[in-house]
């Protein structure tokens, strides 16, 4: 008997991921058959859109389907870049230059202890510019891809875990794996 997708199950994925419109997609994420996205379906460790795309299909089922931005990661928000004080980064009293460039995403904590990833995006004088938008905010997600497995999770598969892709977020440092367009973000 074939297992289909439903909650419970371990699910792997093969997909490229395509973000952008009509003719002008790029390619973002790539799952493949040999390193693919593995979840337990139905815990949160995927966005809920994703997973309704996917429930009750088998192994050797294709799918493609988009994800519109206000159903991933949310419209791109101005109020989330932000300066802040440049004297925030140093280390032994020297501005930390080595991790602290444009184009860098850094692991942060907010004041009530929350992590949260923040991309630089300008080193000013006083202030660095940062971005605390999830880096597909405000992208459609296109995903084209295959279900490889499909089985019963074992009770340590459904273990909660500070950390998934595909939108669970991500609060276990850098030893876990991301998936779905960038699910963990350091």
């Amino acid at each position: 008997m074939t297992e289909t997708i439903k909650p419970g199950k371990f699910v792997e994925v093969a997909y490229d991921l395509f973000v952008g419109e009509n003719e002008k997609q790029e390619l973002m994420e790539k799952a493949t058959p040999k390193e693919p996205l593995r979840f337990v379906f139905g815990l949160g460790q995927m966005l809920e859109s994703f997973e309704k795309q996917l429930v009750t299909l088998k192994p050797g089922d294709t799918f493609d389907f988009t994800i519109p931005s206000q159903d991933a990661y949310g419209e791109y928000d101005e109020d989330h870049v932000i300066e802040l004080p440049k004297n925030t980064f140093l280390i032994n009293g020297k501005f930390d230059s080595e991790m602290i460039f444009p184009g860098n995403t850094i692991p942060m904590m907010d004041s009530n202890g929350n992590r949260l990833n923040g991309s630089v995006v300008e080193i000013k004088d006083d202030v660095v510019v940062m971005d605390f938008n999830h880096p597909l905010a405000g992208e459609n997600l296109h995903f084209i891809g295959s279900v490889l497995l499909v089985r019963d999770a074992t009770p340590e598969e459904i273990t909660p875990h500070s950390c998934g892709g595909c939108g669970g977020g991500c609060n276990c440092g850098d030893d876990c794996e991301s998936g779905c367009g960038g699910g963990c973000n350091h």
